[in-house]
């Protein structure tokens, strides 16, 4: 043999051992990853499992507390005092549903809205504001859905909407 036949025998003897050892390497270090990354995988579950069950518990919770006249009436009554607020305050509670008109709730300060409301009387607006109205226009829940506000605040915020349309 000669020696150009002896270095291409040698040339393909090494690259088989050189292509037989990537091969045995790279199979090892897939062993490795797969069961390293099981390890990890399997305590993200069990975090996950835990994250969820919090997450899941917390978008159940009830966000509010809707009181309708009936309900009111049946509930016990609170044993915390009711808080008295300034006219402008008090109608903090309101502007949820009155600055948009929302539920056919009159927008404040729009005349057109309140001039059927003003005209039953100041009296029945405190009633209905206090107590809750259902009407062909839309609902107005007791207390504007805050029952911890006392009956003067409501007056008072009635008063300033009111005020805004005259």
């Amino acid at each position: 043999m000669s020696d150009e036949q002896m270095n291409d025998s040698t040339f393909n003897r090494l690259f088989i051992l050189m292509v037989i050892t990537m091969t045995v390497l790279t199979v090892i270090i897939v062993v490795i990853a797969a069961y390293a990354s099981s390890d990890v995988n399997e305590r993200l579950d069990a975090r996950s499992e835990l994250e969820n069950s919090a997450s899941i518990k917390e978008r159940l919770e009830p966000v509010g507390q809707f009181n309708s006249a009936e309900s009111t009436q049946a509930a016990p009554a609170a044993s915390a005092e009711p808080v008295v607020l300034s006219p402008a305050e008090a109608y903090a509670s309101c502007a949820a549903c009155h600055d948009a008109g929302i539920a056919g709730a009159p927008a404040m300060g729009d005349k057109a809205a309140w001039s059927s409301r003003v005209a039953q009387g100041i009296d029945t607006l405190y009633e209905h504001a206090i107590q809750g109205f259902q009407g062909q226009a839309g609902y107005m829940p007791a207390k504007g859905g805050n029952a911890a506000l006392s009956d003067e605040s409501v007056k008072a915020a009635v008063d300033h909407m009111v005020q805004a349309v005259q």
